[in-house]
C-alpha cells in the first residue's frame, strides 16, 4: 500500500519495499526492518523512521484513545464513539469492526489493529475530515508486533485480562505482561479497578468500577429491561440508563461513560444524558428473533462465554458454539466446560476451522464436560443451529456463541458466506 502525501520531496510513501522507487520512500517498522535492504535495492527515495512519520500524518492535530483488554474492546470502543458523536464532535473509530468517519462506515472490516502505516492512513483521513477524535482497539498481537508505534495517545483504557491467544503468546503470564505493557508510561490512562490482573504506572491513572473504590464508581444498577446505574465521580452522582443487556456490559458502559468525560472535561451529566442513545453493536449480545428467542453474540473466550450465557441465566439455555481452529487449544476444554454448566442443552459445532479438523476440535471442547447427556455434536454448523431451534420450547433462550456479526466461516483459507444471524432468519423464515 503506497500513500500519496502532498507538499514533501518524495510522492509517495510505503512499508512494503516492493513498491519502493525513486519517488516513494520506505518506511521502517520493526515489522519490516528484514527488508531494508531491498527496499534500498529498489531505489527507494529515502529511508523515514516509522517515529518521524506521525507529523507527516498530523497525528498531533487529534486526540487517540487506545482500548485494550480481553473482551469488551469493541463495544467500549463504539460506545465512546456514539457518545462523542452525539455529543457533537466529529469522531472517528478503527478497530474489529471496520474504519468509520462521523457516523459513516468509511472502510470494511479488517485487523483489529491495521498495520502501523494503515493506522497512519486513517488518522490523515480522520485529521482532512475535521475529526477531533480518534478512537481505536489494540490487540495484544499488535502491542507486540509494535503496530501502535510512534503514536501519542490521549487516554489508554484497559477493560479486563482473561485467557486469549495463548496460540501465539504461549503462557498467560506472557499475555497479562504484554497487556500490562501497554500502561506503564506517564500518559493518561483508565483501568478496570475490579481486574486484579493489572499493572500499571499510577501516574495519571483513572479508574473505574464495581466492586471496587475507584474514579468512577458504579454505586448502584439494575438489569431489569436492559440496564441502569448510578456512578459517583467525587462528589457527582449521576444517573444513566442504557439499552444494552447484561452484568458485563456495565463495564463497557462505565469504561465508555469515564473516559469520555475524561477527555471533554465535559460536566458527568452532560455525558449520561446521551447514554441511551447507544443501541450496542452488532453480533453481541444481538436479538435476532424475540418469539423464539435467538441471541447471537461473538464470545470465544471462557469469560466471554460465561459473562453472557451468566447475563441470560434467569433463563433455561441451548447454547451453540465451537471454537476456532488455529488457535489457543487450551480455552476449547474450559469453554466446553462453561457451555455444560450455564445451559440446558449444548450444540458443539463447527466454528473457523481453519487447518485444523473439526472433529479434533470438539473432542478437546468434549475433555471439559462431565454430563454428556445434554451434549449433541453436530459439524454442520446451520445443522446445529436447526437442531437447537427445533428443540426449543416455550421460553427457552437459543444462544449462537462465537461468530457475532462475522459473515464468513473459514475452512483452510477460504472464506465461505455463513452468517449466524441470516441463518437464523432463513430457518424462523423472518427474511
Amino acid at each position: 500500500m503506497r500513500i500519496e502525501l502532498p507538499n514533501e520531496e518524495f510522492k509517495y510513501i510505503t512499508e512494503n519495499s516492493l513498491e519502493c522507487d525513486k519517488h516513494t520512500a520506505f518506511v521502517l517498522t520493526n515489522q519490516n526492518e528484514k527488508y531494508l535492504q531491498n527496499a534500498r535495492d529498489n531505489s527507494a527515495h529515502s529511508i523515514i523512521n516509522i517515529t518521524d512519520v506521525a507529523k507527516l500524518f498530523g497525528t498531533d492535530k487529534i486526540k487517540i484513545i487506545a482500548i485494550t483488554g480481553t473482551n469488551g474492546k469493541t463495544t467500549t470502543a463504539s460506545a465512546i464513539y456514539s457518545f462523542l458523536l452525539d455529543m457533537g464532535y466529529k469522531v472517528a473509530m478503527q478497530g474489529t469492526r471496520g474504519f468509520f468517519m462521523n457516523d459513516e462506515v468509511a472502510e470494511g472490516k479488517t485487523l483489529t489493529t491495521p498495520s502501523v502505516l494503515n493506522t497512519y492512513k486513517h488518522i490523515y483521513q480522520a485529521v482532512s475530515a475535521g475529526c477531533e477524535f480518534f478512537i481505536m482497539e489494540v490487540s495484544s498481537h499488535a502491542i507486540v508486533q509494535k503496530r501502535v508505534e510512534g503514536l501519542k495517545f490521549e487516554l489508554k483504557i484497559l477493560t479486563n485480562i482473561t485467557q486469549d491467544h495463548l496460540d501465539y503468546h504461549k503462557t498467560i503470564g506472557e499475555y497479562i505482561a504484554v497487556k500490562n505493557s501497554f500502561f506503564q508510561d506517564e500518559g493518561k490512562k483508565l483501568i478496570n479497578k475490579d481486574e486484579p490482573k493489572a499493572s500499571f504506572n499510577i501516574k495519571n491513572t483513572f479508574t473505574y468500577g464495581i466492586e471496587n473504590p475507584a474514579t468512577y464508581r458504579l454505586m448502584a444498577y439494575s438489569l431489569n429491561d436492559a440496564s441502569s446505574g448510578i456512578i459517583q465521580h467525587f462528589k457527582e452522582v449521576v444517573p444513566f440508563t442504557a439499552s444494552l443487556h447484561g452484568f458485563f456490559n456495565l463495564y463497557n458502559l462505565m469504561a465508555a461513560i469515564s473516559a469520555t468525560h475524561i477527555v471533554t472535561g465535559k460536566k458527568l451529566e452532560e455525558v449520561a444524558d446521551v447514554v441511551d442513545n447507544f443501541a450496542g453493536v452488532s453480533g453481541r449480545m444481538e436479538q435476532v428473533s424475540e418469539l423464539p428467542n435467538v441471541i447471537v453474540d461473538f464470545a470465544h473466550t471462557p469469560d466471554g462465554m460465561q459473562q453472557v450465557l451468566n447475563a441470560l441465566k434467569e433463563k433455561e439455555l441451548l447454547v451453540v458454539f465451537g471454537a476456532g481452529g488455529d488457535r489457543d487449544r487450551s480455552k476449547r476444554a474450559i469453554m466446553g466446560r462453561v457451555a455444560a454448566s450455564l445451559a440446558k442443552k449444548v450444540y458443539i459445532t463447527s466454528d473457523n476451522p481453519r487447518h485444523e479438523n473439526p472433529e479434533a476440535i470438539v473432542d478437546d471442547i468434549l475433555e471439559g464436560i462431565e454430563d454428556r447427556s445434554i451434549v449433541s455434536v453436530e459439524l454442520n454448523r446451520k445443522k446445529a443451529i436447526q437442531m437447537a431451534l427445533n428443540d426449543q420450547e416455550n421460553d427457552e433462550v437459543v444462544v449462537i456463541l462465537g461468530k457475532g456479526d462475522e459473515s464468513y466461516q473459514i475452512i483452510y483459507d477460504e472464506k465461505f458466506p455463513f452468517d449466524d444471524r441470516e441463518i437464523v432468519r432463513e430457518l424462523l423464515n423472518l427474511n
